[in-house]
This record gives C-alpha cells, structure tokens and sequence, in this order.
C-alpha cells in the first residue's frame, strides 16, 4: 500500500537555466524558445556593457563586461528583446507557460 501511496506522488518539472551570450556585438542565440520558471543566465563576453531590455517592459537587465547576471522568467509570450547601448543587437524569447 504504501508504494501505491508513494507511486501518486507528482514530481514537480524542473526549471531549466538558458544561457545567452552576448558577444561581437550579437544576441546568441538570438531565437529561443523557454519556459515561465526558467533562469536565463546572460552572460556578456564583450568589453562593453550590455542590457537585455524587453520592448514590452517585462524586463531590463545590466550585464557588465565580462560578467554574468541571472534572472528567472515570470510571464508567458513573445518577447523582443534588445540592448539599449547597441540597438542592432536584437533577440526573441517564446515563453511557454
């Protein structure tokens, strides 16, 4: 009985950390999709600062040269993305739910 009870257990899914670099000037990837509960880690390989600056507010992000921030993905949709210091660097995040 016990492993019955055991067994109807769910297991919660796991968020998953995304990496995107920035480097040369360049989102990569530039298209990804993720999940909300996702961890994005920017990492920025330039010796520029960078942001990832969502156009629809839902985030704006800091990443000094050679560093890394993280931040976790609160909203489900479609998000262009770019940095405020080099507006030719673009990117899309799809948000699942």
């Amino acid at each position: 009985m016990t492993a019955l009870l055991f067994g109807a257990i769910a297991v919660p899914a796991h968020a998953a950390t995304i990496q995107i670099t920035m480097q040369d000037l360049v989102f990569a990837p530039a298209e990804i999709s993720t999940k909300v509960g996702d961890t994005i880690e920017w990492i920025n390989k330039d010796v520029f600062v960078h942001t990832a600056t969502a156009r629809n507010g839902d985030f704006d992000v800091t990443i000094a040269p050679k560093k890394t921030v993280t931040s976790v993905l609160k909203k489900a949709g479609t998000v262009e993305y770019y940095c405020r210091f080099h507006p030719n660097m673009k990117a899309v995040l799809t948000i699942a739910p």
